[in-house]
């Protein structure tokens, strides 16, 4: 491109900036008017549709089959997607394919629950039928109850009718947004009265930093012989001897019933160096921390992570009733992906 041109490119694209900035937050703030209204009509009405909905898909033996056309089926996918990794087991069906033979993977025990802002999708006819034939509980995200879909579902999630973002009004925007809000309010209510708890969502999202936060320090943990510990009363040459041993840097102290009573670190040896008294005229007793910061093994390595960030700490020890069972080190942390 000649340097006129990319200057006039440049140029236009400076003036097109305020004018761009300004639609985003047109529709930004047209879609949080839709959101509040879908707040209002939950806390006025359609509240109570909503709880026999969780009550029904939480009481479910069987899978939630999300299914809608279009956008509104791009949305069914997404909250297929996120009730499968949040304890309810989900999936998608496309209504054109299930037509097709798909149908045979709705089962009596499941719930289908179908999207149609109009709530007379055509392709969506032929799930309806099956699920009022065998008996299959549906329910229904619409703005229609009045509609085939509304009419037919054993429970109608009537959406408020709000202004779409779009400028002519005709692209789903506004109404996917708050298809979108509320079949994740589905979820979050079918979660928490599951106690569906981090443990439980680390089982479904083992990959990534996600997945590394999500684990519990006793994965990473060192322990049993690799565990650096000393007696009170140790000399702190014999201390230093354990932490060159080990190669954590630290040392751990433990009274008589075996109970965490300090931690000795590279640092606390570099002082007692160059005190007064002397390394060798020193016991553990007196260079050690005491009540150094703990956790248990079951704690997330996200958690870990950002205590050890906080109290700019490189290692924490890991305590079972008061009796140290485990090191684990920044690095351990980095190496997981966690950081």
């Amino acid at each position: 491109m000649a340097l006129a041109q990319r200057i006039e490119a440049t140029d236009g694209a400076e003036e097109a900036h305020p004018q761009a900035v300004a639609s985003a937050l047109r529709t930004i703030e047209t879609e949080r008017e839709g959101l509040a209204c879908l707040m209002a009509a939950i806390g006025n009405g359609m509240g109570a549709a909503f709880a026999r909905a969780v009550a029904r898909i939480g009481a479910g033996r069987g899978r939630v089959i999300c299914t809608g056309m279009g956008k509104s089926g791009h949305v069914a996918r997404k909250i297929a997607a996120t009730l499968a990794s949040t304890g309810t087991p989900a999936l998608y069906v496309h209504p054109a394919e299930a037509s097709h033979g798909d149908l045979g993977m709705v089962q009596p025990e499941d719930v289908v629950v179908a999207l149609s802002w109009s709530g007379e999708t055509t392709e969506l006819a032929d799930i309806i039928g099956y699920t009022r034939r065998y008996g299959v509980a549906l329910v229904a995200i619409t703005c229609n109850a009045g509609s085939t879909l509304g009419r037919e579902a054993d429970i109608c999630l009537t959406l408020p009718k709000a202004k779409e973002a779009c400028p002519n009004g005709l692209a789903p925007t506004t109404s996917t947004a708050m298809q979108l809000a509320l079949g994740d309010a589905l979820a979050v209510a079918l979660l928490e009265a599951r106690g569906f708890s981090a443990r439980d969502f680390s089982v479904f999202h083992p990959g990534g930093k996600l997945g590394a936060s999500l684990r519990q320090v006793r994965e990473v943990m060192h322990g049993g012989e690799r565990l650096p510990i000393v007696a009170l009363g140790t000399s702190m040459r014999a201390a230093v001897a354990e932490i060159d041993a080990k190669g954590f840097g630290s040392v751990l102290v433990t009274d008589a019933d075996g109970r965490l009573a300090g931690i000795v670190t590279d640092g606390d040896v570099r002082r007692a160096i160059f005190s007064k008294t002397g390394l060798d005229d020193l016991a553990v007793d007196a260079v050690m921390t005491r009540n150094p910061r703990t956790i248990t093994p079951e704690t997330l390595l996200a958690k870990a992570l950002q205590i050890q960030e906080a109290m700019k700490i490189t290692a924490l020890v890991v305590v079972e009733d008061g009796r140290p069972v485990g090191l684990v080190h920044y690095h351990d942390l980095l190496r997981t992906g966690v950081a």
